[in-house]
């Protein structure tokens, strides 16, 4: 069996356009799941490993699209990972501003500079590596609210609201400018090999979001819209991850910031089929297998809970631009079969396996 990228199908379901083949897709896929199915091991430790280094962990990961099916390759550099001091989101570090001064001195207009000192090569090689049909989706990863945690810590950030309401306020902007000006140089030079262009932004949890829906109003959103503003003057769309119940301020991500799509979910909030009846008509919809089906669930299993979905999706009457994946990520502990038997039905379903 041959497969042929074709990565309009990816860039046609974010615009909530309903078509023929249904994509895969996946927020991240972890370097060691892929090793293991591609019988290489896990190659995580390559992208370190200098340019040449970089471009076989490329490589790899293309190959690895291309042989379980995808249109796009998810691939995002941090922009967390260069701001300096940062860490307190993913590594629970002490955040590195909490005052005033803390914020002052901070050198927000390096950043951009420093996001492409570090990223510049692997964009590049990624545009050299990628064969006909083919594209990205991803961009400059994280999202506005994770940016601020990253350098404040959650539990600080909430202080600080309290405390420091104009520097809470002020936190948000400056990474909304900080933000604003790596996509609008990375759209210039990167916009080309990216079909669809995304950040992950984790605004809630099991029952609400993160901060007050107000707060995401009147801080985040308008610093999306900025983004997404910029992404849509390259006739590209927009799919925001975020994990977390975030019923409460849908609306105005899809109407205000002007997503064209989603990702992410989880069944003890919602099934992914609830999200498409509600958000269905007027956006594209990506993810569907909740994470811990992934991770527990036989393979067997995991196969009927993903016919389930397609088939309720197909009796829907009109369910929009759908893509199929994982409803959070891939990480190093999901098996790589329970990820096969997720990704041989999807295929299966759309008659990649037809002789």
């Amino acid at each position: 069996m041959s497969f042929t990228p074709d990565y309009t199908n990816l860039q046609k379901s974010a615009y909530n356009k309903k078509i023929k083949r249904i994509p895969l897709y996946d927020h991240i896929i972890s370097a060691k799941v892929m090793g293991e199915i591609m019988g290489c091991g896990d190659f995580t430790s390559l992208f370190g490993q200098g340019k040449e280094g970089k471009r076989e962990y490329l490589k790899r990961s293309i190959d690895f699209c291309l042989m379980t099916g995808y249109d796009c390759i998810p691939f995002e550099c941090s922009t967390g990972s260069v701001m300096p001091g940062s860490g307190s989101l993913g590594g629970h570090k002490d955040g590195i501003i909490k005052t005033r001064e803390d914020f002052e001195k901070y050198p927000w207009k390096e950043i951009p500079d420093m996001f492409f000192n570090a990223y510049d090569e692997t964009y590049t090689l990624l545009g050299e590596l990628l064969p006909d049909g083919m594209k990205a989706v991803g961009g400059p990863g994280n999202g506005v609210f994770e940016c601020v945690q990253d350098i404040t810590g959650y539990m600080d950030l909430c202080y600080i609201r309290e405390d420091d309401p104009e520097l809470y306020r002020d936190l948000f902007f400056a990474v909304g400018d900080m933000m604003s000006a790596i996509w609008s140089r990375f759209m210039k030079k990167y916009g080309d090999i990216y079909a669809v262009c995304r950040f992950g932004d984790d605004l809630g949890f099991k029952s609400t979001t993160l901060i007050a829906a107000d707060d995401i109003r009147e801080l985040v959103i308008p610093q999306y819209k900025r983004i997404i503003d910029t992404v849509h003057s390259y006739n590209k769309p927009f799919l925001l991850h975020s994990c977390g119940c975030i019923f409460n301020v849908m609306d105005d991500i899809i109407n205000v910031a002007g997503i064209d799509a989603k990702h992410s979910n989880e069944d003890v909030i919602a099934p992914f089929t609830d999200w498409v009846e509600r958000y269905g008509k007027k956006i594209g919809n990506f993810g569907g297998v909740d994470t811990d089906v992934l991770s527990q669930e036989s393979p067997e299993q995991i196969k009927r809970y993903v016919f389930e979905i397609l088939e309720k999706l197909d009796a829907m009457d009109d369910c929009g631009g759908i893509a199929i994946g994982c409803g959070n990520s891939i990480p190093d502990y999901i098996p790589a079969s329970g990820f096969m038997a997720m990704n041989e039905a999807v295929r299966e379903y759309r008659g990649d396996f037809a002789k």
